[in-house]
């Protein structure tokens, strides 16, 4: 290539490249005009470098330094196209923010959130638990088989045990002393952390969440929430424990807070009862409850001779359902403002 037709080829260049950023109107086509002519990989500048090779030798360094020049000058044009951008980004900034403010207008309210549906039912049930004499008490929501089934007089042939019913943690490092580990399918595993620790009496509420898997309905949900109340002294009686749910659901639902007892079975009390509440005209279960078994009494260290007690166990969900009209729980879930919004 001769050196007349290489050089004219940078003018070429040069004034094509100074055309296109005066013409640059915002960074963004700012920026489609550098890739176009100082791209690193197929910028024109880069592919004119490349018709160096093909200079004769003598008209070489001739060649170089004139390649240099545009090269700066090209690098030049761009930097000073790059600050008209950017000070015609500030003006327009300035002039918007300018219009936006009118000290005349009223201003803009922040728009404010609230607690969850069943947050505000767990606060209830905490205010109405503690006014009966009942301290708040919480424990992990991964727990240990001890905990979870042994402890509560759940043998290891129980069905309750079955991998299929529960969520066992598969993991490396998922097993402890107490054998493998799982989430929690109550909160009576806090129970038996309490009892552990400290001597009788006791009087606790535990709450939060459990893990079952069972299949999503309107009444069912994998993931729920449990309060579970427990008291240990030296005269409990049945009598007491249908009290205290009793009195329960009147704060909670008021007047026509109906509930009733049907005998049943758990492993961990005896005698056991299921507790149904009144709604819509028909009955729902809202949990079980019962005399705290001797076995689990003696698991934690207690003497069955010299103490009794009761547990029982409610689903959150469903008595904050009962209370708002809610007939499927699962819209506790959907994080639907229109949902959520009217309580």
């Amino acid at each position: 290539m001769a050196l007349a037709e290489f050089v004219a080829e940078l003018a070429g260049l040069l004034d094509d490249a100074e055309k296109a950023f005066a013409a640059a109107g915002d960074a963004q086509a700012l920026e489609a005009a550098r890739i176009e002519f100082l791209g690193a990989k197929s910028g024109r500048l880069k592919n004119v470098q490349k018709g160096l090779a093909g200079v004769d030798k003598d008209d070489k360094p001739a060649a170089g330094k004139r390649f240099n020049e545009v090269k700066e000058a090209i690098a030049t044009a761009f930097e000073a196209a790059k600050e008209r951008v950017e000070r015609a980004r500030t003006a327009v900034a300035g002039r918007r923010g300018s219009e936006q403010f009118d000290p005349t207008l009223p201003g803009r309210p922040v728009r404010l959130g609230h607690l969850h549906l069943l947050t505000q039912t767990i606060e209830d049930l905490k205010e109405i638990m503690g006014r009966l004499g009942f301290t708040a008490a919480s424990g992990p929501e991964i727990e240990d088989e001890w905990h979870n089934f042994q402890a509560l007089n759940i043998p290891p042939a129980h069905p309750a045990r079955d991998p299929l019913e529960n969520f066992y943690l598969a993991t490396a490092g998922a097993a402890t002393g107490s054998g493998p580990l799982l989430l929690r399918t109550q909160t009576s595993t806090v129970q038996i952390r309490v009892m552990e620790q400290t001597p009788p009496p006791v009087r606790i509420i535990s709450l939060g969440r459990v893990y079952r898997p069972d299949t999503a309905d309107a009444t069912h949900y994998p993931m729920f929430h449990q309060i579970e109340g427990l008291l240990i002294d030296r005269h409990a009686t049945m009598a007491d424990l249908k009290s205290v749910l009793r009195l329960f659901a009147k704060s909670y639902f008021g007047g026509d807070g109906h509930i009733r007892f049907r005998p049943s079975f758990f492993p961990f009390t005896e005698p056991s009862v299921e507790v149904d509440m009144s709604w819509n005209e028909r009955w729902i279960e809202m949990g079980g409850a019962g005399m705290v078994d001797p076995n689990v009494l003696a698991a934690v260290g207690y003497d069955p001779e010299e103490v009794s007690g009761f547990a029982f166990g409610l689903g959150v969900e469903r008595v904050c359902a009962r209370r708002y009209g809610v007939t499927d729980i699962r819209e506790f879930y959907k994080n639907d403002v229109r949902f959520l919004e009217q309580f």
